[in-house]
């Protein structure tokens, strides 16, 4: 059996690299994955192909349709069916609706939904036509339950909750899984700084593994959706 594609956007740090991770852990699977920094991005390619693991990085800043555009070609010119994508890029601008920075609700709906919308556009098809594949979209908590300084956050991860659950109607037919994902609060780069201890986070290598194993049940089955939370609670 040949190889299989797995894309994950934002990939370079925190819950992406552990998607990443585990899916090249597998075997099977050749990686794709994308970032606005370019060094990451090399120093990421390293660490995985000094582990026999091949990965194909390209400098992205989805937040521009553009460059989401330029990513997708980028993806179908590798010549690898995509089995997975996973819809992980996302921005965090903490503030009130009422007193965030002018731009804050642009900035994060550009990144934290259109960039899921126009790859995911131009990565279905193939998908479709195959009868196969999976997507999971990185929600948050914060798309189910507003908090204060969430602001333009919270709207733009409500509204990637809502996509994913209209993907997974319209995909039903095709044989195409759809799986949002809800992480709490999650060790990785947006939380840097805080004065908390290391156990009121969870670990991006959980929410990989959650996503692994939604991935290997057979395909009479879906897990339509994941919240996973601290174990202490919401932060």
């Amino acid at each position: 059996m040949g190889k299989k594609l797995a894309v994950v956007t934002g990939g370079t740090k925190g819950i992406g690299k552990a998607i990443l991770k585990i899916f090249g852990e597998n075997g099977d699977f050749e990686l794709v994955t994308c970032s606005r920094n370019e060094k990451d991005l090399l120093d990421l390619q390293s660490e995985f192909e000094e582990k026999g693991v091949v990965i194909h990085i390209k400098k992205a800043d989805l937040s521009r349709k553009s460059e989401c555009l330029s990513f997708v070609e980028f993806v179908e010119s590798i010549g690898l069916d995509v089995d997975v994508l996973v819809n992980n890029a996302g921005i965090f601008f903490p503030g009130a609706i009422h007193e965030e920075e002018e731009g804050s609700l642009e900035k994060m709906m550009d990144t934290n939904l259109y960039s899921a919308y126009y790859i995911t556009r131009g990565l279905i098809h193939q998908m479709k036509s195959r009868k196969g594949g999976y997507v999971f979209n990185i929600c948050s908590t914060a798309s189910i339950i507003p908090y204060v300084n969430g602001g333009s956050y919270c709207i733009s991860k409500f509204a990637l909750y809502g996509m994913s659950k209209v993907l997974r109607e319209e995909m039903k037919e095709f044989n195409v899984r759809v799986t949002s994902i809800l992480p709490g609060a999650t060790m990785t780069a947006s939380w840097e700084g805080v004065d908390l201890p290391p156990e009121r986070f969870m670990k991006s290598e959980d929410v990989a593994s959650a996503i692994w194993n939604a991935y290997q049940m057979s395909p009479n089955s879906v897990v339509e959706e994941i919240l996973i939370r601290p174990q202490l609670g919401d932060i």
